[in-house]
């Protein structure tokens, strides 16, 4: 009952902050949290909805829970860091701040939703050399990632410092580094999709 009440008191809280900054016209926001909060709350609502009654919290289900929040908060700390960089501040200067805000939330709620799935319902089911290809395809994303933003950074100083328009940098910013993400999130869905239809032992 005590877990009921804190998430209606939550989903209440949200829905107000939600309908007030839509009627300051910030609407990106107060849309992206509702979304937000559906893709966070999506299980928990679902069982309400069906059975009147909230899913059972037993030890799995609050590691899973903490894990998928874990993983939403670096998401969000990873892009607000990346955001802050200079050549990003020039790339997104033109678009309005309620666009970008609203985004990060949505795409929070998305990385803890698929984070709850594959804790929950994939990973038990995989075996250990699919874990470890799916972590090898993570670690590509993570590297490409970082390539990426590196890349990009050291073509810009290359350029104030020096004037010039190094290619290498560039090469492994805008190419190099995109192809790899690629290979990392194709390879990811596949080994994710598969775990859903995995049937249990």
């Amino acid at each position: 009952m005590r877990t009921r009440k804190i998430l209606t008191g939550v989903f209440i809280t949200a829905l107000v902050v939600a309908i007030a900054l839509i009627a300051a016209r910030s609407y990106y926001v107060g849309i992206a949290i509702i979304v937000g909060m559906l893709l966070v709350g999506y299980r928990e609502l679902w069982s309400l909805t069906t059975t009147r009654k909230l899913p059972p919290l037993d030890e799995r289900i609050r590691e899973s829970t903490g894990k998928s929040v874990r993983n939403g908060f670096i998401f969000l700390l990873l892009m607000l860091g990346y955001l802050m960089m200079p050549f990003a501040v020039r790339l997104v200067e033109d678009v309005e701040i309620t666009l970008i805000f609203g985004s990060l939330l949505v795409l929070g709620g998305l990385v803890y939703c698929l984070s709850y799935i594959f804790y929950d319902r994939i990973e038990p089911k995989l075996s250990e050399r699919r874990l470890r290809v799916l972590k090898g395809f993570i670690i590509t994303i993570a590297i490409s990632i970082a390539v990426f933003i590196l890349g990009g950074l050291l073509h810009n100083l290359v350029f104030a410092f020096f004037e010039v328009e190094e290619p290498v940098f560039f090469v492994f910013a805008v190419i190099l580094a995109p192809f790899g993400a690629v290979i990392g999130v194709i390879g990811s869905l596949v080994i994710f999709v598969q775990g859903l239809f995995i049937k249990s032992a």
